[in-house]
């Protein structure tokens, strides 16, 4: 799966929350997230959305003369798709690598460790049950 760019990412989020928006809607809500006094502009935006299309990342639905925007890659997906080439190229594709790192520089709470290792736990004990996962 593609990568995104900052600003096409930015867009993404947008559009991945709202499920189904006109280009007014994108604006409107990115000018509200990143909490800026001046809306992107409007063409900027629409160039973004067809640079997301032309990548596979959304579709559009035309009403009259305009279009309301749906994504077509679920977030999830592209989070996971994202978080493994991440690991791959900063981290020699080893999880383990990247847990260590958080570990010792983010000074990481002992309620957030505790969380951790039982989620580690519970992929343990699926793994014990048979439910590996590939």
């Amino acid at each position: 799966m593609k990568e995104l760019t900052k600003a096409e990412e930015e867009v993404m989020q947008v559009i991945w929350e709202l499920e189904h928006g006109f280009a007014n809607d994108i604006v409107t809500r990115l000018q509200e997230s990143v909490k800026v006094d001046k809306k992107p502009a409007y063409n900027t935006i629409l160039t973004i959305v067809r640079i997301l299309e032309k990548k596979g990342f959304v579709a559009h639905e035309t009403f009259g003369k305009t279009n309301r925007y749906y994504p077509l890659v679920n977030k999830a997906d592209y989070s996971h798709s994202f978080l493994h080439g991440f690991v791959n190229n900063y981290f020699n594709n080893s999880f383990q690598s990247l847990f260590s790192s958080f570990a010792n520089k983010e000074n990481l709470s002992v309620k957030e460790l505790e969380s951790l290792r039982q989620m580690i736990d519970d992929e343990l004990a699926e793994c014990e049950k048979g439910h590996v996962k590939v």
